[in-house]
């Protein structure tokens, strides 16, 4: 047996909440007939309520992120917001239904970097301000953008130099760390360039502390181990995917 929906209604937003489990045509006929009415029909979920989670889809509701805190009788208890606007396409209609997938299907964080060296095989490496480690130049890629480019981006945002990301030599998976989800780092082969390239560069002061070139047993002692262990994985060619550099 199901519970009944419950709709409030607020700021042009009508908001459903059930308890228990929930019948999905019953939810899908409530959302339809609160847009009738209102721009916005939202339901917040608990995230461990997979049942919840299949329904609201079901009846159309894009997953748009989480609300983290209190549940709805002053627990801490984080909820899904589930939502659907007016002006959403039809769900039957194949654009309608990829842009409902789209909101719930995973997604991955995507690091770019850039691996250069110079006529004595050194690498070149980055200090970065916010942490200790140092790294090679690069950084995340935006939504929309392709790795290729953000590299290339980063390279010119971070030390004002402008170079051309050749061929992919390493997609590296990093586990959760830290307070990160995991991410794959693509590592794009920025050539040999002469060490007098060092004074052209212009650090971006709020990210980049320090610039140099740096031999592997360098990289050893300065980077993190597993930023060492993909620079010689990427120096090496051997290998295409690594995991944390192994």
């Amino acid at each position: 047996m199901t519970n009944p929906i419950s709709v409030s209604s607020g700021d042009g937003v009508a908001r459903l909440e059930w308890d228990g489990d929930v019948n999905t045509d019953e939810l899908r006929r409530e959302v339809a007939s609160a847009l009738t009415e209102h721009p916005r029909v939202e339901a917040l979920v608990a995230v461990d309520d997979t049942a919840g989670h299949r329904a609201a889809t079901w009846a159309g509701l894009h997953r748009e992120g989480v609300r983290r805190g209190l549940g709805p009788g002053g627990e801490p208890r984080d909820r899904f917001v589930f939502a659907r606007l007016v002006t959403d396409a039809p769900v039957t209609e194949p654009g309608g239904f990829r842009s409902l997938l789209n909101s719930f299907l995973p997604r991955k964080r995507a690091i770019a970097q850039m691996l250069v060296r110079d006529p004595e095989a050194r690498v070149l490496l980055c200090q970065l301000t916010y942490k200790r480690d140092w790294d090679l130049p690069g950084g995340v890629v935006e939504v929309g953008e392709s790795p290729r480019l953000a590299v290339e981006r980063e390279v010119t945002e971070e030390l004002g130099l402008t170079v051309a990301a050749g061929e992919l030599v390493l997609a590296d998976w990093l586990p959760p760390w830290g307070g990160w989800d995991d991410a794959v780092c693509l590592v794009f082969d920025g050539g040999t360039l002469d060490p007098a390239v060092l004074d052209q560069v212009v650090k971006q002061e709020r990210e980049i502390r320090d610039v140099r070139f740096c031999s592997l047993e360098e990289v050893d002692e300065l980077a993190a181990d597993f930023t060492a262990r993909r620079v010689r994985s990427a120096v090496g060619g051997d290998q295409r995917y690594t995991e944390s550099g192994r």
